[in-house]
């Protein structure tokens, strides 16, 4: 099992900054690709950037291109989210997730193993 939390949401005004981080626990952290997902108020839960197992590669959804940069540091067991130029519309419940395979974080076949439990930013306009 891996056990993944989330920290680093809040209140922030749009065009701030905010910096989500996502401790794990449990398995060696360098085995698996990390990614995070948002879920806004009454919608579906959606990809937002992922990063493979080294750190060498990464993705994001064409809505945070620019503005997002995800990252890890295998050494500290931790991946971060940089959110830059936030936009109301970036207000959500943003989730930490794990996977063995990054080509889960990039296609649509099924959903990550493992989880955090979410933590929430809103931007005010």
């Amino acid at each position: 099992q891996v056990q993944l939390v989330e920290s680093g949401g809040g209140l922030v005004q749009a065009g701030g900054s905010l910096r989500l981080s996502c401790a794990a626990s449990g398995r060696t952290f360098s085995d698996y690709a990390m990614g995070w997902f948002r879920q806004a108020p009454g919608k579906a839960r959606l990809f937002v950037a992922a990063i493979n197992r080294s750190g060498g590669t990464t993705y994001y959804a064409d809505s945070v291109k620019g503005r997002f940069t995800i990252s890890r540091d295998n050494a500290k067991n931790t991946v971060y989210l940089q959110m830059n130029s936030l936009k109301p519309e970036d207000t959500a419940v943003y989730y930490c997730a794990a996977d063995l395979q990054t080509s889960v974080f990039v296609t649509n076949r099924r959903e990550p193993d493992y989880w955090g439990q979410g933590t929430q930013v809103t931007v005010s306009s």
